[in-house]
């Protein structure tokens, strides 16, 4: 049986990164185990190919999870750590919309990036990992072999994605151990409709900005309409933070509908926003299209249900159209300090295996190479001591 100083669980960005830190940093036997033939799958079909690294306000407000523990980690590798990290390795990341970094080529940039700062370790593709046991050392049993660590790093991501081989095996070890977990759960994804707003689905394809509050949080960005529901960027940050009951939206949330008062255009001509988005929404609210200066004080109140329409979702587009998951090892369970069990010495979570979710626009890549750097820095210091 092969013995490792570290086995990582995991070569996706999180543990890549992982890998990473600690050839740089230590002089340890390092492993990477993945059950697909191909590192950081996900990682490279993110962002339309071309990966939202990070986003240009970082801090913990934009994520779902223990204050604490997500506050240090991005205290520890901070967006501008990371951009210099990845600086030096010759990636130039690109500014869209004025938030989002993105690789100026391809997402191949990170991964060749990462996949040569872990040169050295030993990369185990197309093994999947059928149980870690703690036998002094740790046992990894793959469906091929079995393996032996002095450490064990869980890097196993989420459940959305299954066919670029995500599973919750993560959560299924650290429930071994007796640790608490939250099951994983669809976010970052669309959300479908009562019939009560079954109008939405003829709006399909058109978008238009908006902002919606959900659970005490104010999210604003494009939304878009889909046969199936509501999506675009704003819905899937909300989708985050929604678990069920009313959401609000703000249809045209910079624009003052007391400018309408004395206009004679009609309201579907008048208002910035798609005539058909608006000659539907008046028909839903049951409102005439007519002149804005005909509007008497009871239709006015109506049409301002544009800035506040209130409905309850029914679901979600579930885990096949899900970006990320939420849910995964409770918080409480891990060392703030260097994400490593609280239970088990010897024993870490990373990434998107642990139950931190952050918003869309890089937050969760940001989470993961983070994460990833505190965990690695724990493993060095300790291995230096020895």
């Amino acid at each position: 049986m092969k013995h490792f100083d570290v086995i990582i669980l995991g070569a996706g960005a999180s543990g890549l990164m992982c890998a990473a830190q600690l050839r740089e940093k230590t002089s340890l036997k390092v492993a990477v185990i993945d059950s697909n033939m191909k590192p950081a799958l996900k990682l490279k079909a993110s962002g339309g190919g071309k990966c939202n690294l990070t986003n240009v306000e970082v801090d913990a407000s934009h994520f779902l999870g223990e204050e604490s523990l997500v506050s240090h980690t991005l205290s520890v590798f901070s967006k501008e750590a990371l951009l210099h990290y990845f600086h030096d390795g010759g990636l130039r990341p690109v500014i869209r919309k004025e938030r989002y970094y993105f690789c100026p080529k391809s997402s191949d940039e990170v991964i060749s990036i990462l996949m040569g700062k872990s040169r050295g370790c030993e990369m185990l593709m197309g093994h999947k990992i059928v149980s870690v046991e703690r036998n002094a050392p740790f046992i990894i049993t793959t469906d091929k072999a079995k393996f032996s660590a002095s450490k064990v790093v869980v890097a196993t991501g989420g459940a959305s994605y299954k066919e670029l081989g995500a599973s919750d095996i993560g959560l299924k070890i650290a429930q071994n151990y007796g640790h608490k977990v939250i099951p994983f759960a669809p976010a970052l994804v669309g959300l479908t409709l009562q019939p009560k707003e079954f109008w939405m689905k003829e709006l399909s394809g058109v978008s238009l900005r908006a902002r919606i509050h959900v659970a005490g949080k104010t999210l604003d960005e494009d939304l878009l309409f889909a046969h199936k529901g509501i999506s675009g960027p704003v819905v899937l940050s909300a989708s985050l933070y929604w678990h069920r009951g009313e959401i609000a939206i703000n249809f045209c949330p910079n624009f003052d509908l007391t400018r309408l008062k004395n206009e004679k255009k009609l309201i579907s001509t008048a208002l910035p926003l798609p005539k058909r988005f608006t000659k539907a929404f008046l028909e839903a609210i049951v409102l005439e299209d007519k002149p804005c200066n005909q509007l008497n004080a009871d239709e006015r109140e109506k049409l301002s249900l544009l800035q506040n329409y209130k409905m309850a979702p029914s679901g979600t587009f579930g885990l096949t159209k899900a970006e990320v998951c939420r849910g995964g090892v409770a918080c409480e369970e891990l060392e703030v300090s260097s994400m490593q069990s609280l239970k088990i010495k010897g024993l870490y979570f990373i990434g998107e295996t642990v139950d931190v979710t952050g918003e869309l626009g890089g937050y969760n890549f940001q989470w993961a190479f983070s994460s990833a750097v505190v965990c690695a820095i724990n493993i060095s210091n300790n291995s230096s001591r020895k």
